[in-house]
């Protein structure tokens, strides 16, 4: 766990699994290089549909903040309370040096360690789509529960049906896994989770792998 800040500590929480252990030393391999490499474009403007319904001072977590750019350090700037996870501990070292006053824990997006209802938004991109889509309902299940009752989550998923990508080298170089159903699957599960979907958008990859599924969903 990381503790940045003179915030209270949050517990560390974690899933076993071999296949979140690639992503987790992926990310740690790769990290300075996914930052230089990481672009903005449609996806991030979509969080201004998140940050528009939302007050300055509500509580955010950036689920798999990664580095903290630009998605976290976005909402630092708008007057958020921001709070970042990720696996990687490389990540969150440069998120750290990145978003400054930024409350960072390594954590595990099934396995939350937050109360119920600790937040009023929640944004969570291109993480999921690692994480064993077995284990996805168990993902969307602790972001709703993490969310207060109306809090708002813009959230990056699969758009298209891929059990398992067991890449060993061409991403960046490293090992890398990905998982992930498509996109009305992913509508569904969040509906039947408690959400109810204001706005869906199939959105490119800003790094031309492939198109990801944006929703933009209120816990009901």
């Amino acid at each position: 766990m990381l503790r940045r800040t003179s915030e209270p500590a949050v517990q560390t929480r974690s899933v076993r699994d071999s296949r979140r252990d690639v992503v987790r030393r992926g990310y740690d391999a790769i990290a300075d290089r996914y930052l230089a490499a990481r672009t903005s474009g449609e996806d991030v403007a979509l969080l201004r549909e998140l940050i528009r319904r939302l007050r300055a001072g509500d509580a955010v977590l950036d689920a798999g903040c990664g580095a903290g750019v630009p998605v976290m350090r976005d909402l630092a700037d708008a007057g958020m309370a921001v709070v970042g996870i990720d696996l990687s501990s490389t990540q969150l070292e440069l998120a750290c040096s990145r978003v400054r006053g930024a409350r960072l824990a390594q954590a595990d997006l099934a396995a939350l360690p937050f109360g119920d209802g600790s937040f009023d938004g929640l944004v969570s991109f291109y993480a999921v789509i690692h994480v064993p889509r077995a284990h996805h309902r168990s993902v969307f299940a602790e972001f709703r529960r993490v969310l207060r009752p109306g809090g708002v989550a813009l959230l990056c998923l699969g758009a298209r049906d891929l059990p398992g990508d067991d890449d060993t080298d061409s991403w960046l170089g490293t090992h890398m896994f990905w998982s992930h159903f498509d996109a009305e699957t992913n509508l569904d599960m969040l509906r039947a989770e408690g959400f109810d979907v204001l706005l869906d958008r199939i959105v490119p990859d800003p790094m031309d792998h492939g198109q990801h599924l944006f929703a933009l969903v209120t816990a009901d």
